[in-house]
């Protein structure tokens, strides 16, 4: 049985409220009849009176709360994989509800076997990115060496405007040597590709102030992934609207520190920087440290064959921090 019900589904599936307020959680049946378009008063009646601070919980949240939102990602590897497969967990990922969804940037795989298939990356997300109708979509992340600035603006602000702005620009350096060295690429050296992303991205921001058509909201939001902390948090502290690391909590902890330090230093205030991270299954057990250290969304990292299992599971623990414990509701 399936853990969540996402709103367009609770007609389809014939529940009735106080059915899904039994069989799965009140919070989530509050957020689905809300989200189905109800009147908070229906709704309210429908669930039962013992329902009413939640649904109150919910239209806060929606209200005044949602930066404060702790979201979940998902980020579906490209490879090892078929494309069909590929966009079959893309779009029943947006369908359970997921706030984003990411596919990554290499020619070749990084893991298992090294001759299997790779999925282009921004192909990939071009073709599912306009198919997407909840989540954001984006790129964790794209090596700024691999393609001119000026166009990547242009192609940005195209696919920006196919979602309805629901593009995220995920940036980064790269690292992966044979993408480099098979398509012939110059690698140079750490310095050199840091360099790359920081003057990349100012061609960037300079081209979306000039060109038409411009960006649904005058510039596509950046995402930047890196964790050195003498360079790369600070071209994130001057530039990005978001911030994209690893575990381990403590770790991820530390670097968020850092990059506080670096957004005074800058004269930037440090909330205007969303953190994300990525999990895998080993992090599952530490969310909440995650949520202690800084983060604000986390995106889980599947290999195929994609089992969206552990995404619902995470659903369900987000809609839960999201609404928080409905104590003083009577049953």
């Amino acid at each position: 049985m399936r853990a969540i019900i996402v709103s367009e589904q609770v007609p389809r599936d014939g529940y009735e409220p106080r059915e899904l307020a039994t069989t799965f959680d009140v919070p989530i049946a509050a957020r689905s009849v809300l989200a189905a378009g109800w009147d908070p008063a229906e709704a309210c009646l429908r669930l039962g009176p013992w329902s009413r601070l939640v649904v109150a919980r919910v239209l806060l949240i929606d209200a005044v709360g949602m930066s404060n939102r702790i979201k979940i990602g998902l980020q579906l590897a490209p490879e090892q994989t078929t494309f069909a497969a590929y966009r079959e967990a893309w779009l029943q990922a947006d369908a359970l509800g997921v706030d984003s969804l990411w596919d990554w940037d290499h020619f070749f795989p990084v893991a298992g076997d090294p001759h299997g298939p790779c999925l282009e990356g921004w192909t990939t997300l071009a073709v599912l990115g306009g198919q997407t109708r909840h989540a954001t979509v984006g790129p964790l992340v794209l090596s700024m060496s691999y393609r001119n600035p000026a166009l990547l603006s242009k192609m940005a602000t195209l696919l920006d405007l196919a979602t309805g702005g629901r593009l995220i620009l995920g940036l980064g350096a790269g690292w992966y040597r044979r993408d480099y060295q098979e398509f012939g690429y110059p690698f140079g050296t750490a310095a050199e590709r840091l360099a790359n992303l920081e003057r990349g991205i100012q061609i960037m921001r300079d081209r979306w102030t000039r060109d038409q058509p411009r960006p649904t909201r005058g510039h596509v939001p950046i995402l930047i992934g890196g964790g050195g902390e003498r360079v790369t948090l600070r071209i994130v502290a001057r530039y990005a609207d978001l911030w994209n690391a690893f575990g381990p909590a403590a770790s991820f902890a530390h670097k968020n520190r850092i990059l506080d330090a670096w957004c005074r230093a800058v004269g930037r205030d440090p909330g205007a920087i969303e953190r994300t991270v990525v999990i895998e299954d080993d992090d599952l057990p530490d969310l909440d440290a995650f949520v202690r250290a800084g983060a604000q969304h986390l995106i889980y990292r599947s290999y195929s064959p994609f089992d969206l299992g552990t995404v619902a599971q995470l659903l369900q623990w987000r809609n839960r921090q999201n609404i928080g414990p409905a104590t003083g509701a009577s049953e």
